[in-house]
């Protein structure tokens, strides 16, 4: 199972084991809510409460699901709005400064950087019409997926393995 994966399933275990307590505003267990049980019919997606509107927001505005979007960010940044990697892609959808520059979004702002990710994915969506493919460009470049015909590394592979993994775990969350 992937570790990101295990990690949120051991934040939910957790949650539910405490969940006679009250949580003080500074918790990490008052910010992120646990993940939504299977079979669960109106679960909320486990998302930071200052962040729900823009996981929102770009959901509806790229037809993408809102669980889809939400594993994303939970697999790029941990949904850490100040998340920055070694090739300068920031934000909870790590998007880099160039693509949010084409898509005219500010990468530094949570509200935009969803919505450059989310815009820039469905763009991969519609280029390769595939989520795996669309998955794999988003974590390594879509000349990189064009040139391979599929998944340049493992790396690549495992992204679009634990993405996907998730997902599953959070659809029909809301």
């Amino acid at each position: 199972m992937p570790r990101r994966l295990v990690a949120l399933l051991l934040v939910a275990l957790l949650s539910a084991a405490v969940a006679g307590k009250v949580a003080s505003a500074n918790s990490p267990r008052a910010r992120i809510p646990a993940l939504p049980l299977r079979g669960e019919i109106a679960n909320a997606c486990p998302v930071p409460t200052a962040y729900r509107g823009a996981f929102v927001r770009a959901a509806d505005d790229t037809g993408l699901p809102l669980a889809m979007l939400v594993a994303v960010g939970q697999i790029e940044s941990n949904l850490t709005a100040t998340a920055r990697s070694r090739a300068d892609a920031r934000g909870l959808l790590q998007v880099l400064p160039s693509t949010a520059a084409a898509l005219k979004l500010d990468p530094n702002r949570p509200a935009t950087n969803v919505l450059a990710g989310a815009r820039y994915l469905k763009q991969l969506l519609d280029e390769f019409h595939s989520t795996d493919l669309a998955l794999a460009a988003y974590n390594a470049g879509p000349t990189a997926v064009a040139d391979a015909g599929g998944a340049p590394t493992q790396e690549t592979l495992d992204y679009v393995a634990n993405v996907t993994s998730l997902w599953r775990e959070l659809r029909g969350c809301r």
